[in-house]
């Protein structure tokens, strides 16, 4: 008897994703392998690269098939462990399918302690999108006392924590976010300088009036907000690209402006980050993250889907910007009372 629902790549998309591009299937519970555990899924999440993957051709993360489950990060209750090396009951994290239910090697998984935060945060501010902010910022952007630092998508999970942490660095930080209450939370809340809302206001007139140009760009959108940044880098600039989520639907990738010219005038320096490089720095960042966190210097939002029929709904929310902060999706609630 089928007692497990899990989401497959129905087909490839073309253009922006749609609800057919994926596919709900009715499976069996699966048994764990020696050295797995079957685990229960209690939060799923949806992020940009995702769309990536959807592509047939190679990308810095290896494409699904049409047919494949579709897989993310996940925070999940350990049912059983068959050599595994967790405890029934426990809260683990790892990567594994859209599915109520899931096996993965105990190699895979994590155990989750989020100093008493929601367990969901181990997707979020302490966990991966925290930990690319966390390096983006510290290793590649580094903003220093008095710099004018932009962050586009700064209203999301990775932008909203790089805006923080600029700030705690004496940094001027601007946010560029896509509605008036994203922009209100940036500067109400989270204490930025500034915050331009894209969808309304000329970028670059804007950062023309609240910045004197722009020495740290931390790039999570790519597109028309990254032209307009471009040309007000600094001399000694520096530009993190993390993510170009407006370019990502896009079959054909557009030309835009010739940017190359304005490093040659600025000396600026730019560079790209995965957070995987950083992997054996991981336990730094998260605990570094938790202490902010835990001292007040860091605030976070999530925005929760409930149910797993809703991931894809929650997924192309992103596109539209529906979120603010990190977006979740709720399977279950934990058995053992997490």
């Amino acid at each position: 008897m089928s007692d497990n629902r899990r989401f497959h790549l129905a087909k490839r998309p073309e253009g922006v994703p749609s609800t057919d591009t994926f596919d709900l299937r009715e499976v069996d519970r699966p048994d764990p392998e020696p050295g797995e555990a079957l685990v229960r899924v209690l939060f799923l999440s949806v992020d940009p690269y995702m769309r990536d993957r959807m592509r047939a051709g190679e990308s810095y993360a290896q494409p699904w098939e049409v047919g494949d489950p579709l897989r993310g990060g996940a925070v999940c209750e350990v049912v059983e462990s068959n050599g595994a090396g967790f405890e029934p009951g426990q809260t683990v994290v790892g990567e594994l399918p859209w599915a109520e239910y899931a096996t993965a090697s105990g190699a895979d998984l994590t155990p989750v302690d989020t100093g008493g935060l929601p367990v969901s945060t181990a997707l979020g501010v302490l966990g991966m999108p925290g930990r690319t902010a966390y390096f983006g910022t510290r290793e590649v952007a580094e903003p220093k006392a008095d710099d004018w630092m932009v962050v586009s998508g700064a209203a999301g999970a990775v932008g909203s924590v790089v805006g923080q942490l600029g700030e705690l660095q004496g940094a001027n930080v601007v946010g560029i976010a896509g509605s008036d209450e994203k922009c209100e939370w940036l500067t109400d809340e989270l204490g930025f300088t500034a915050a331009i809302n894209y969808k309304t206001d000329n970028v670059g007139a804007r950062l023309d009036e609240v910045t004197d140009g722009v020495d740290v760009y931390y790039d999570n959108v790519g597109g028309p907000v990254t032209d307009a940044v471009w040309g007000r880098l600094n001399v000694d600039a520096r530009v993190a690209i993390c993510g170009q989520i407006a370019l990502y639907n896009d079959e054909e990738l557009p030309t835009g402006p010739r940017k190359l010219g304005k490093l040659v005038e600025t000396r600026a320096r730019v560079e790209g980050l995965l957070v995987g490089d950083f992997a054996p720095r991981f336990r730094e960042a998260t605990e570094h993250l938790a202490e902010l966190v835990a001292g007040g210097d860091l605030q976070y939002r999530e925005t929760v889907t409930e149910g797993i029929e809703n991931a894809p709904d929650a997924f192309l929310g992103l596109f539209e910007g529906e979120n603010v902060g990190k977006q979740v999706v709720k399977v279950a609630e934990a058995e053992a009372g997490k």
